[in-house]
This record gives structure tokens, sequence and C-alpha cells, in this order.
């Protein structure tokens, strides 16, 4: 088993719960920001430069991991090494004996940010008052398309607010990036789009728009000559539309690249992170346990300052009452820290014995897991499981930087499966028929799901597959 401190389990106060509830949401560079604002505003709170482990406490080296929690305690190959790893500078892979040291910042991969995070960031100067928790309730019920998964009318009712307010802040939603999110269908995504597009001076072709409010039907399956005669159109013209819509619009805005639509061609806005959590194999050996640092932004060890806590001592009665403050705030501060790094090495442990078929192998091999699920197993509240995945990243030992939040993607391992069997099949196999096959896997999905999974992998319908393999003949 790791070595983990365990911190009081006497219950939390109102405030110690509320500050880690807010800590366990923050990824290790907002942490960062708020540590160095924790230590800039509140003089009780020092940090000491000495290394210390943040789980035994140990001294460390200058320079490497805590030589007690990085090792291995178990022969068990699924028994995972996790420790936090304090460090002010950040490189490209979990430090192992034998390592090449720190890697430049630049090696880091892209990767995204969580949809709801990354959308609300870019709205929150124009919200005001109640509009803030009418985004909050409207991102946080987005589904895995990035189209909002409730009808506008059920946040009326549930947070007591003009449905005017509503409308104002879904078209700012649906306005920011990736543009169309929040939208009610893929058609109505589409329609946002080309609102943006024209906005900014692109010429949108005469087609376009009705071709995505009457004949969306028409153009899934291809039948552009049925759409030139709806539209009593030449043929050319409606070749042109379809190329504009497949060139410059996503029906589900969460699938497609968060590069703004409002940026010329070819430019990307990417969203950097340095990853939050790095996995990787003891002394870089596959065949050894995974060893898992949680990052955590500080070299030193945070405390509150003994010689401030001597001087209340002999201070003056208005100035003792006010150092006072300052010292529970400090300490308020180091235990919610302290108790946010449990949380999330608990979970991580959870996380890596359970996915270490997808960790190793890729998303073929995720298996099904909830938050709930996790919940229960932790013995939290479902609701710190989401703040502590909420906009956390993962580098895996192939140096891919996930969101982990994959983890629990149930659907990735799902397409995978999907992918091999359509590129298996001797005759091209309806939607039915695959979920039928998904159901004699284990995997139990409607056929409208295999439908929608499908169109997210860019594969045609059995109908077309079948025209495909036959001109291939």
């Amino acid at each position: 088993m790791f070595q983990i401190h365990v911190p009081s389990l006497r219950p939390l106060t109102t405030a110690h719960l509320a500050q880690t509830m807010t800590l366990l949401c923050l990824p290790v560079g907002e942490l960062r920001q708020q540590i160095e604002a924790e230590l800039a505003s509140n003089p009780a709170l020092e940090l000491v430069e000495e290394r210390r482990c943040p789980s035994c406490h140990r001294l460390l080296p200058d320079q490497g991991h805590c030589p007690i929690c990085s090792a291995p305690a178990t022969d068990l190959m699924d028994e995972p090494i996790i420790y936090l790893s304090p460090r002010d500078e950040f490189y490209d892979g979990p430090r192992s004996s034998g390592g090449e040291g720190d890697l430049p910042e630049d090696n880091f991969s892209a990767t995204w940010e969580e949809l709801p995070t990354y959308v609300l960031r870019q709205i929150a100067p124009d919200l005001e008052g109640d509009e803030r928790k009418v985004a909050a309730y409207l991102l946080t019920n987005l589904d895995e398309d990035g189209l909002l998964a409730i009808p506008l009318v059920e946040v009326v009712r549930y947070l007591h607010v003009p449905l005017s307010m509503v409308e104002k802040v879904q078209r700012l939603i649906q306005h920011a990036d990736p543009v169309g999110v929040a939208s009610g269908s893929p058609r109505e995504a589409l329609l946002v789009q080309m609102d943006v597009l024209e906005e900014v001076g692109s010429t949108i072709p005469r087609l376009a728009r009705p071709i995505v409010m009457e004949g969306m039907d028409l153009l899934s399956r291809r039948l552009y000559g049925d759409l030139a005669r709806k539209f009593h159109a030449p043929l050319s013209q409606v070749h042109k539309a379809v190329q504009f819509i497949s060139d410059n619009l996503y029906p589900f805005p969460a699938r497609s690249h968060w590069g703004d639509v409002r940026q010329p061609s070819g430019a990307q806005l990417n969203v950097y992170h340095h990853p939050d959590i790095l996995i990787g194999y003891y002394n870089e050996d596959p065949e050894k346990p995974l060893v898992v640092e949680i990052i955590t932004p500080i070299a030193g060890t945070l405390r509150v300052n003994p010689m401030f806590r001597k001087a209340v001592q002999s201070a003056d009665e208005e100035m003792k009452e006010s150092w006072r403050e300052d010292i529970e705030k400090a300490s308020l501060f180091v235990k919610c820290l302290q108790q946010r790094n449990y949380t999330i090495q608990r979970l991580i442990q959870k996380v890596v014995m359970f996915q270490r078929g997808y960790i190793l192998q890729g998303e073929k091999y995720l298996r099904p897991l909830t938050r709930a699920q996790l919940s229960r197993e932790l013995g939290v509240h479902e609701s710190t499981i989401s703040r502590a995945v909420a906009n956390k990243t993962v580098q895996l030992p192939n140096r891919r930087i996930v969101p982990l939040s994959a983890f629990f993607d149930r659907s990735m391992n799902v397409r995978s499966v999907l992918k091999e069997m359509i590129a298996d099949e001797a005759r091209p196999l309806s939607d039915a028929e695959l979920a039928d096959m998904l159901a004699d896997r284990g995997f139990q999905v409607a056929r409208r799901t295999v439908a929608k999974y499908r169109a997210m992998e860019g594969i045609l319908p059995a109908h077309l597959r079948m025209g495909v393999m036959a001109k291939s003949l």
C-alpha cells in the first residue's frame, strides 16, 4: 500500500468544508496562485524553504522525491505507487531513478479544459447577479456533445428567474467558443454558427441555411439531387452549400476543435495545461508497478509562522484580536490544503487500480466507472468526487495528456469496439445489428446511441457503407 498521511477524521466545520471544497476544484496552476495570494495577504502564513514530503513529512533531498513514499511497498503489479510531489517547476514526465532531470516547459502537450469551465471563463465578465447561477446551471446540464440536455423552462422553474434572463445567458454561451454550445439541438447549433460567421464577415452560401433548417434528413443521406429539387436550385449551388457546411460547421460543438471560428483560417486557440497528475513506470520499467505523482505547486512547506504566534502574546488587545484571526485563517488554510491532497490521493489510487488497462493499453480497455460508484467506495459525497475530478489533467505513460474525467467516459471503449466491429464487417451492419452485437459483448447501448457514436467517429450509415463497398469491388 502506498504511504499516506491521514488527516484528522473529526467532523469538518462549515468553514473548513467550504474552503476544502474550493481548493479541491483547483488545478495545479490555479492552486499555486491561491497559495501565493494567501501568503501575500496573511502575515501568519509562511512558506518554509526546506523540502519535506507532503505525505510523511520527512525532510527531502535538494532534488528528487521521497525515497519512502515513492518506493514500492508490495510486489503486486496492480498496486500503484502514489505520492505527492512538491515542486515549483514543471516538466513532462514522472521522476524515477536514473531519469534525466527536469525537461523544458515547451515539452508539454496541449490539452483541453473541461468544457463548462472553459466556456464560463469566457463569458464571466458579461454576467451580472443571477445570470451567474443561470450560466452555471446551463453549463452543468450539457450532454457529452455540448448540447443542452434540459428545456429552458426547467431552468426558469428551478432558479425562479425570468425566461428572458435564461435566453440571454444561453445566447452568451452559444456565442462563446466552441460556437453553438448549449444549443437545444444540432440544427440550432449549426444555425448559431452561421450567424456568428456572418457577423464576422464570412459569406454564407445561399442554400446553407435552408438545407440546415429543412433539409438535414436529405443531407445526412447525401441525396444532393433531392436537395436541388426541393429548393429549386442548381446542383452546383447545393454542392457549394454542402461543402461550406462540411468545412465550417459542427452539429456537436463539444466534439469540434475548440478553436474559435472567429479566428482566421488555420489559426488555433489552444488551451495549455501542466498536468496535475503524472503516471509513469517505476524506474521506467513497464514490468514494474505504475508510479503516480500528484503535483503540489510549492517546493517548501506551508505552516503558521511560530514567531508570529509568539508575538501575539505580547501584543495589545486590539492588535491581538486581529492577529489571532490571521493565525486562525492560516491554520485553516493549511488544514484544508492537506485535506485536499488526501482526498485526491485516495481518489487517484482507486481510479488507477480500476483503469490500469486503459492507462497501459488505450481506450478499448476503459472500464465503466461512475462518480457515484467511486463516492460509495471512498465514503464521500458524489459532489466531492466531482470537484476532485473537475479541471484536472493526467499525463499517461505514453506522454498523452487527458482530462481526469476521461477515466469516467463510458463511451470511449464502446466507440473503440464499435469501430473494430465495423472495420471487420463482411457486409454493412445496421445500427440495430451493431447494438445487438455490442450487447453480446456486455455493452447495453440503444440503437440511437450506436448511431450517435458512429457519427462521432465519422462512420457512414449502413446503406452508404454498402455503396462505398460496392464501388471498391
